[in-house]
């Protein structure tokens, strides 16, 4: 069936993006709104971070209960997170999982990240993320893992173990292509244990509008109307290269090996797509990212303005790469070094990561009773 004319997320969806919201807490599950958002709204998918439960935990009383209930039992606030975490995620899946049953899975999956403090542990990351889908234990539900260095050994492993990854906090091109290539060695791990790889899916999550930020400061303080110029520009440039790298990915022909044993694409996801700038269009992180084979989880605030005003023209990605590889070397050539920026984002995206963690366990330890609030 075609989307109603006034039906942008519906034609968003016609041209291959899967639409997935970048929010989730124990309120939205219970009263109905993410079934709601499913139903009426063409969300297949949730993501979640630690920002994300320390914002839903901290600042609300849903949980009071149950965080009572396990101290009393002498939980520790470590696994009181996990618990509490899993079990969000645990719900969220089974309300997407007809979605997950009728696209044979490729969409109705829900991600949970592993603890940040082990961002830069490949062992501790592994034991991690094999630990939380025996937990939640649900067919579509993705690990989320930082692509670290320490990361891309981590996603090797967990995916030659079977277990579907979200890659997260992807920023440059050349650990995007790190991330492509963990997979694949992650995959033939999998065919050489005897899995059956139709079962392993993943993303990797591109994030976005974070770059712009970092980028339109370094240009405001040149103040020239040549890097005026540039302002809004680097964002929506670095990704599209990044579906380039994606095409580049799935025409090799390690990889259509792989695909011929029933090997799942590894789709591209686009993150941070809430525009951080209110001069810039409220959409132009979806509408500048339109191609087949992606996805785009958005915040509910970024959700609700492309179902009311976004423009879908089409495929808004095809034909650009030449004047994107433009922009971004325009930047460089203004004395803002590609390399030194995403790596900076890289650390900058952990830190908050573990800030927000550390701000959980903090809320969650002011929970429980004043005599168990001792425990770790």
């Amino acid at each position: 069936m075609s989307p109603e004319p006034d039906d942008r997320l519906g034609r968003l969806s016609e041209q291959g993006v899967a639409i997935w919201l970048d929010d989730l807490s124990r309120r939205r599950i219970t009263s109905g709104n993410l079934a709601e958002l499913v139903a009426r709204q063409r969300v297949v998918g949730v993501t979640t971070n630690p920002t994300i439960f320390q914002q839903a935990i901290g600042d609300g009383g849903d949980y009071a209960d149950q965080l009572h209930e396990m101290a009393l039992r002498g939980v520790t606030v470590a696994e009181a997170v996990r618990m509490i975490t899993a079990a969000d995620v645990r719900d969220a899946a089974d309300i997407l999982r007809p979605t997950f049953d009728v696209t044979g899975g490729r969409d109705g999956w829900v991600s949970i990240e592993v603890d940040p403090r082990f961002a830069h542990g490949t062992e501790a990351t592994v034991a991690e993320a094999r630990h939380l889908a025996w937990l939640i234990d649900r067919p579509n539900v993705l690990i989320k893992i930082p692509a670290t260095r320490a990361g891309i050994e981590a996603i090797t492993e967990v995916v030659g173990l079977g277990i579907s990854v979200n890659v997260t906090l992807i920023f440059s091109l050349t650990r995007y292509r790190e991330v492509m290539d963990a997979y694949l060695t992650g995959l033939e791990r999998a065919r050489a244990n005897g899995l059956d790889l139709s079962g392993i899916h993943s993303v990797a999550s591109f994030f976005v509008s974070r770059l712009d930020a970092e980028i339109d400061k370094r240009l405001d303080a040149l103040g020239t109307p040549e890097a005026k110029a540039l302002r809004g520009k680097a964002a929506l440039a670095n990704a599209r290269l990044a579906y380039q790298a994606y095409e580049e990915f799935v025409a090799a022909g390690r990889w259509s090996a792989l695909e011929n044993a029933g090997a799942n694409r590894q789709r591209p996801l686009w993150a941070s797509t809430g525009v951080k700038n209110k001069a810039y269009q409220d959409t132009m992180y979806v509408t500048g990212l339109v191609a087949p084979g992606t996805v785009n989880t958005m915040p509910e605030a970024t959700l609700e303005a492309v179902a009311d005003h976004g423009e879908i023209t089409g495929n808004t990605i095809a034909g650009t790469y030449e004047q994107s590889r433009a922009d971004l070397d325009a930047v460089a050539e203004l004395g803002i070094p590609y390399a030194v920026v995403v790596n900076a984002l890289e650390t900058e995206g952990i830190r908050r990561f573990q800030e927000s963690w550390d701000t959980l366990l903090s809320a969650v330890r002011g929970a429980r009773p004043r005599d168990d609030r001792r425990r770790a």
